[in-house]
């Protein structure tokens, strides 16, 4: 017989040799010389008709490579109703979210969304970094030790060095919960699987199918079905990217040019699906994809909580500037919210509304090239040579300390020493770095220097909290050059991109739709390790193992 909740509550109080009275003395109820109010009483007796708010069956979480707050509001007149718009109105929506440490990367970024842990203690600073031993660039998801499906990329999450939120759905299901990933980029692809998804997929640069690791398992027959019959190589002769509609061609938002004459892009050759991942279509194979894993592995059909990690593109076609190609950006963010608003309606239609979590929110960072010649209108400019800053500080060093190879490289805006010289000729690390400190910030282009024992053991300044967030003592350089606002950086080791050096602040948003999610539009900066430990809040499992931040309690259901 199914014992009462009175039953329970008696039980909680005495071990079964306890000898209970009713009685009305006091209003209460009488235990062995205890008295109950009996408010006490009516409030644990109705914790029982009390159910809790019912877990998602589906959390979809979608990473738009490059998003911004500023673009996604200023085209909103060329949007449907289904995509961004009803986010804004469904949705929690954060208009100004950021992440906790500096020059973000797509890498860096996805690791700090999944982790809820910065790449201090991620273990991901950037898309790549210097392998000290053989001086040599180490992509961030390479691994030997597992072979691709369907591409010859070796990749694991052998760097992260933490949980991610998927991680702790699977040990909180018991593996029973399915997480999957789906993205155009290798590196968003993994970091988001994290370390016990069951597949993750992304497209290949040279073939154009999706593909995958066997860190992961055995490739999913589902998956290899339908790079067979329904693959992008298939459709990519015949694809063309031209306006969405004839309002993209008569929008003009930028300052620079007005209007421009209909854009028409065809991808051929070596490099048409590399094209093709930064083209306004990329988001619409996404969704296909998508779609496809989400029916194929029955996900969100029973009890238990599964995740999807999607990452769309949001960035300029080809590395362009916005001046050479200021429509396609515009169709871009058209086509983003038609592919926003057709994945929620197919997710729901599947799963049903109110069973699903929406996480969308945008990496942090924009990848745009600066064309413009600035120096014309006497801004001050330059290019900052790491190379040669590498070699100067080496013969400085040389002729404070004696012969050798002090400086061993250089990668980006960070040089790496000689550590193991430096501990042979019994030299002083600190004082060796100070001096070095002092010697480069004399160069033309420094704003300033930073050494690995300042951002360590330096004074907590919002700025230091930042770089020092973005440094990981066992994967990034002993001297950070923080190179100043206008100057671009050459650097042999670099990724071949120059950008020009801005500290002006780039907003991107953050939205929660559904599974009892209230609208509202938020204004307060709002920082992005905070979104890992408010999911796992809602599907009430722990946080990452890495994550020390508190969920957001505004955002809570």
């Amino acid at each position: 017989m199914k014992r009462s909740s009175t039953y329970r509550f008696l039980a909680a109080f005495g071990n079964g040799t306890r000898n209970f009275a009713w009685g009305n003395a006091d209003s209460g109820l009488h235990l062995s010389g205890w008295v109950v109010p009996l408010a006490v009483l009516l409030s644990f007796c109705g914790a029982e008709a009390q159910t809790a708010p019912a877990l998602p069956r589906l959390v979809v979480n979608v990473m738009i490579d490059q998003l911004r707050t500023d673009y996604m509001e200023a085209f909103s007149p060329l949007y449907g109703e289904r995509g961004f718009r009803r986010l804004m109105q469904d949705g929690s929506m954060y208009t100004q979210a950021e992440y906790p440490f500096a020059r973000p990367d797509r890498a860096s970024a996805t690791a700090c969304l999944h982790s809820g842990a910065s790449p201090y203690d991620n273990g991901i600073p950037s898309e790549q970094w210097l392998d000290r031993q053989s001086l040599r660039p180490i992509y961030c998801v390479d691994d030997k030790g597992y072979a691709g499906h369907l591409t010859a990329e070796c990749s694991s999450p052998l760097y992260l060095s933490v949980s991610t939120i998927g991680d702790e759905l699977k040990v909180a299901t018991e593996g029973k919960g399915i997480v999957l990933s789906v993205s155009p980029f290798r590196d968003a692809a993994i970091l988001s699987a994290g370390h016990a998804a069951d597949a993750c997929f992304w497209l290949n640069d040279l073939t154009g199918q999706w593909c995958s690791s066997s860190y992961y398992g055995e490739f999913p027959s589902w998956a290899l079905a339908y790079s067979r019959f329904n693959s992008l190589p298939q459709r990519i002769g015949d694809a063309v990217w031209t306006p969405s509609n004839e309002v993209v061609g008569n929008f003009s938002y930028f300052i620079s040019g007005g209007l421009k004459s209909p854009f028409s892009h065809k991808f051929k050759g070596s490099s048409a699906y590399r094209e093709f991942k930064t083209s306004g279509l990329i988001n619409e194979e996404v969704n296909r994809f998508a779609s496809h894993c989400i029916a194929s592995a029955g996900m969100g059909l029973d009890a238990v909580t599964d995740m999807i990690s999607i990452t769309y593109y949001a960035g300029n076609y080809d590395r362009c500037s916005v001046s050479e190609c200021p429509m396609e950006l515009q169709d871009t963010y058209v086509r983003l919210d038609n592919a926003l608003g057709q994945l929620m309606d197919d997710v729901e239609k599947r799963v049903g509304r109110g069973n699903v979590l929406f996480v969308v929110t945008g990496t942090g960072y924009s990848d745009e090239p600066v064309t413009a010649d600035i120096s014309r209108y006497r801004i001050p400019t330059g290019t900052f040579d790491m190379s040669r800053a590498e070699a100067l500080l080496n013969m400085y060093l040389i002729a404070v300390y004696g012969q050798g190879q002090w400086v061993e490289s250089s990668m980006d805006n960070e040089i790496y020493l000689n550590l193991k010289l430096i501990e042979q000729r019994n030299v002083n690390l600190t004082e060796l770095l100070e001096m070095s400190s002092a010697f480069i910030i004399q160069l033309a282009g420094v704003k300033d220097v930073y050494t690995s024992q300042r951002l360590s053991l330096g004074a907590w300044t919002p700025g230091i909290s930042k770089l020092r967030n973005a440094y990981n003592p066992r994967r990034s350089g002993d001297i950070l050059v923080q190179i100043a606002p206008g100057w671009s950086l050459s650097s042999v080791n670099n990724t071949g991109k120059q950008n020009i050096s801005r500290e002006s602040y780039t907003a991107f948003p953050l939205f929660f739709m559904g599974s009892g999610f209230c609208a509202g539009k938020i204004d307060t900066p709002v920082s992005i390790d905070h979104v890992a430990p408010t999911v796992a809040k809602v599907l009430r499992i722990r946080s990452p193992n890495g994550c020390g931040q508190p969920p957001l309690r505004c955002a809570l259901p």
